[in-house]
């Protein structure tokens, strides 16, 4: 995540994007801003999310400030998220090995009940639909890969 831009950081960015130096900047002199860096939207788009069609600097410094309050709570989460699938596979690698074997699995899937000890279920066959890496074991990465994806986290 990038380090909060100051206030006179955000003064030098509002300057360059003012490209008429009228003291305001425009929706279209942001849309121009944001498609060098890539981001493709209208001016109409643009005007629509923001409810207006130009920024003084007073405005400029007060929208920054929320899109990285916003920002900051979406790493905040992100970094919750981690936190817990982390944990979540803690509880599968029982030998603290880094990995999730087949073993471990069909071990931990029993003891909540989702399995029987017994069961001639093949953990084989869920490890290897999520082993991007083809090691017969889960990592930590494949783990949220997975998690992604059939979890829906």
């Amino acid at each position: 995540m990038c380090p909060l831009l100051g206030f006179s950081d955000l003064e030098n960015l509002f300057s360059r994007i003012d490209l008429n130096n009228d003291g305001v900047v425009s929706i279209d002199e942001l849309t121009q801003l944001l498609d060098k860096v890539g981001f493709y939207i209208t001016a109409d788009e643009l005007e629509g999310i923001l409810g207006k069609t130009t920024f003084n600097l007073e405005e400029f410094f007060s929208f920054y400030e929320s899109i990285s309050s916003v920002q900051v709570e979406e790493q905040r989460n992100e970094d919750n998220q981690e936190k817990y699938l982390f944990e979540a596979f803690q509880v599968f690698d029982l030998n603290n090995d880094g990995f999730i074997t087949c073993e471990e699995l069909q071990i931990v899937l029993s003891r909540f009940g989702f399995l029987e000890e017994s069961c001639d279920c093949d953990c084989n066959k869920m490890i290897c639909r999520f082993d991007l890496n083809s090691d017969g074991k889960l990592d930590f990465e494949e783990f949220k890969h997975m998690m992604f994806i059939h979890g829906k986290v």
